[in-house]
């Protein structure tokens, strides 16, 4: 049985959130022109006795500032500054850059933002994902980002820029690592998977509330744009088959009541094949765990060529 076609938001933006080799989480409201923690700095300011401003273009409302470098290459004897970052407390190469994140939209974003730290060459050396949330309209969020541990052989990083940057509205954020929404439940997607053109990107659910939750076979979907508009001309199919039969059969729907702490899965399945005709790519997808739910955007990117096709698997309990 086929869907009801996608609905039509009102208003629309990882994160992939985007691979990267660690995750800085900063936790903001956005109201004039705010640092993003303690010890964040402003444009120009230094961190260190090797900080230098960047006169940096920029992408998407965020930019560089300012470059701080150690001023010698540590030894193994040296004696390490440490940062916590999202993941541990990791010893620190003392690389870092300044950044600020300024909001022209008339809505409230939170921007997941991908920099690189490159060598003298441009080569890359070291990527971090920064997340920054409730950057008001008008508003500017200054912040620091930092390299983290370097490979003891890496090159020196002598340059940073913004890679990529992301955002969404603000309620339809996914919830921070280890914070849990008011509804009690927290929806996200992973990194995917992709194999001779075909893409499988995991949807997933998780009842970190103190209630049972009940949803019932497909996550409702909503594809976006660049600008948060709908994307037409793609039909979202109940099930995978049609798009492959190499990922494995789909589960028949049926209702799942997640206890606290348990979670549940679907995905969404789809080929990168171009032959005739343009081909579309979708970098979000709005979802709703069932109608009704609060809706969460994710940002899949959904390079899905000319197919024309979008394959949905029905959630089933995860595993524990």
């Amino acid at each position: 049985m086929r869907r009801p076609a996608p609905l039509r938001p009102a208003l629309a933006r990882t994160a992939p959130f985007l691979s990267a080799v660690a995750t800085t989480a900063l936790l903001l409201t956005a109201c004039g022109t705010e640092h993003a923690g303690a010890r964040n700095t402003g444009a120009g300011a230094a961190e260190g006795p090797s900080a230098t401003q960047v006169d940096d273009p920029g992408k998407d409302g965020v930019r560089i500032t300012s470059l701080t470098l150690p001023t010698a290459s540590p030894s193994p004897s040296s004696t390490h500054s440490y940062s916590v970052s999202a993941d541990s407390l990791a010893t620190d190469s003392g690389v870092s850059a300044g950044y600020e994140v300024t909001n022209g939209s008339t809505e409230t974003l939170t921007y997941s933002v991908v920099f690189t730290f490159m060598s003298g060459d441009g080569g890359a050396v070291t990527n971090q994902t920064s997340t920054v949330r409730d950057v008001g309209p008008g508003k500017t969020v200054r912040g620091t980002v930092r390299a983290g541990e370097l490979p003891p052989a890496a090159p020196r990083v002598t340059q940073a820029k913004v890679l990529e940057v992301t955002k969404v509205p603000a309620s339809e954020a996914p919830a921070a690592p280890g914070t849990c929404p008011a509804s009690g439940i927290r929806v996200s997607a992973d990194e995917g998977d992709a194999a001779m053109g075909l893409r499988v990107v995991g949807l997933h659910l998780d009842n970190c509330g103190t209630r049972d939750y009940t949803v019932e076979g497909y996550p409702m979907l909503e594809l976006l744009d660049n600008e948060l508009k709908p994307v037409d001309g793609v039909e979202i199919l109940d099930g995978s088959g049609e798009i492959t039969t190499g990922a494995g059969p789909d589960k028949q729907p049926r209702p799942i009541t997640l206890t606290p702490g348990e979670s549940a899965t679907a995905g969404l399945v789809w080929r990168n094949t171009t032959e005739f005709g343009t081909p579309v790519n979708v970098p979000y997808v709005r979802v709703r765990a069932k109608a009704g739910a609060a809706p969460v955007t994710v940002n899949p990117n959904l390079d899905l060529g000319t197919t024309g096709k979008l394959g949905v698997r029905p959630w089933e309990k995860a595993e524990r």
